[in-house]
């Protein structure tokens, strides 16, 4: 079964930085989009950056020039480098797994930015 296992969640000031890293097993990493979504207190869950199976990558308008997101196929995981972060990116932050219909959601890792 595929287990998607988030961390490097945590409370940092306005302008500081995390990395946030998605450990996937019980599936061929590879052939897997990867997605990272949060979802702020009392909102919609939302996308935030998604990497191919072919290293494409999306970002929210939100983050792009902030975020970063990569994979290593080698260890299944994909990072999310947050940089210069700002209070309203205070969420819990999810990886999610995708191909094609089927999708796959870790249990998430809070992330609260300080002003």
């Amino acid at each position: 079964q595929v287990q998607l296992v988030e961390s490097g969640g945590g409370s940092v000031q306005a302008g500081g930085s995390l990395r946030l890293s998605c450990a996937a097993s019980g599936l061929i990493f590879r052939l897997y989009a990867m997605d990272w979504y949060r979802q702020p207190p009392g909102k919609q869950r939302e996308l935030v950056a998604s990497i191919g199976s072919g290293d494409s990558t999306y970002y929210a308008d939100s983050v792009k020039g902030r975020f970063t997101i990569s994979r290593d196929n080698a260890k299944n995981t994909v990072f999310l480098q947050m940089n210069s972060l700002k209070v309203e990116d205070t969420a819990v932050y999810y990886c999610n797994a995708r191909r094609g219909a089927q999708q796959n959601w870790g249990q998430g890792t809070q992330v609260t930015v300080s002003s």
